[in-house]
């Protein structure tokens, strides 16, 4: 596989971290992931996250699987010194500390980094390891709202309230930088023989994901007008409208073709010069129609009439309709292991050399033990570690 033979070290907790470093293990690399033996992985807990399959959590199952366990408590010498003699041999540690809490532990990329200098270090936080934000608490939500996202994530149909975004999108897109970071230091370690440190920000990762509606901001110093934006509401074909029955429908795309195809099908070509123009005033009138429209056959009806045309569109399905579909079972998002218990498939899909996905989940600390035999480690060391587990 594309990482085989890479070993990474995982200090990280929750999704930002662990959902990069579970992809590199579906991907052939060895993830070894460091737990405190008094405080472990927060999404192991039934308290915290009560879905559960096969005795663990469906979180815990979906980030971490096919990785290694070592409990150690870096707060004793022996389990620095144990982390230390795990980073000599790594080739990417990611952690996910608060600036400053690696640095005070004594495992910060410096330290780790000057015995192994090949080493790519990786340190996801939500606001930076620098910047007057620096120290700031805060998980998804909080970073969401900083980077503007949930003041133009409303209602298109009235006034409401900003709406708390469905899925954790600064942790996944953290991770998915992180992922590219990890890996761009790696391809230049092959020519330079040397390491990097990679300052991965949750807030600044859902910033440099917003170039489509930052056209108001940078272009005319001012925040956008919803109804005048292409993806805030103001577009009649990036939009969503009610059915009859109280379910919804999705237009998801402006190209001529599509907006011709939408209201010819409807007999109301006067629409498409409009449409096909800049959102806003004009678009306003074809929203209204639409409105009006969808409302007068229910989502089934909609799908049937939708179907062989042309169009951007999709029924606001739940969640669970979503991952039952036929187009996630047949292209292995969703896959059940030989207990039964369900599983998210890899999203990177190669063509010679694809995932092979190790459901097992490792126990707090249960690989201790075989990694400590692999180090360097004096016996009275051992007896420190494996009494804490």
């Amino acid at each position: 596989m594309k990482l085989d033979g890479l070993t990474v070290l995982d200090l990280s907790l929750f999704l930002p971290g662990p959902a990069a470093t579970q992809l590199m293990a579906d991907h052939g690399a060895r993830v070894i992931k460091v737990e405190n033996p008094r405080a472990p992985e927060p999404t192991r807990s039934a308290d915290t996250f009560p879905w559960q399959q096969g005795g663990e959590t469906v979180m815990f199952r979906n980030t971490q699987r096919g990785k290694e366990s070592i409990a150690l408590d870096l707060k004793t010498d022996a389990g620095k010194r144990a982390l230390l003699a795990l980073a000599k041999q790594a080739d990417v540690v990611i952690e996910a500390f608060r600036p400053g809490v690696a640095e005070r532990l004594g495992i910060d990329y410096e330290t780790l980094s000057a015995e192994n200098p090949g080493l790519v270090y990786c340190s996801i936080s939500a606001f930076g390891q620098t910047g007057p934000w620096r120290d700031k608490p805060a998980h998804d939500t909080a970073t969401v709202a900083a980077a503007g996202i949930l003041d133009v994530s409303r209602s298109p149909e009235g006034e409401s309230g900003p709406a708390i975004i469905g899925v954790p999108i600064a942790d996944m897109l953290s991770s998915y930088l992180a992922l590219s970071g990890v890996l761009m230091a790696l391809h230049r370690r092959r020519t330079t023989g040397r390491g990097d440190y990679v300052d991965i920000s949750m807030f600044e990762s859902v910033l440099a994901a917003s170039p489509n509606i930052l056209g108001p901001v940078f272009g005319g110093g001012q925040a956008p007008d919803r109804l005048k934006e292409r993806t805030h509401g103001g577009n009649a074909m990036l939009n969503v409208y009610e059915t009859a029955d109280g379910q919804y429908i999705a237009l998801g795309g402006g190209e001529q073709k599509f907006v011709e195809a939408l209201f010819v099908g409807l007999d109301r070509p006067e629409f498409v010069a409009p449409v096909t123009g800049p959102a806003g005033a004009g678009h306003w009138p074809a929203i209204a129609f639409l409105r009006e429209t969808f409302r007068t056959r229910t989502r089934a009806q909609w799908e049937a009439w939708f179907e062989g045309r042309d169009i951007c569109w999709s029924s606001v399905v739940s969640l669970h309709e979503a991952w039952r579909s036929e187009h996630v079972l047949e292209r292995g998002m969703r896959f059940s292991d030989a207990e039964g218990n369900d599983h998210i498939g890899s999203a990177i899909k190669f063509s010679a050399e694809p995932a092979r996905i190790n459901t097992k989940l490792p126990a707090i600390g249960e690989q201790t033990a075989q990694i400590l035999d692999e180090l360097d480690l004096t016996e009275a060391d051992h007896k420190a570690i494996l009494g804490r587990v």
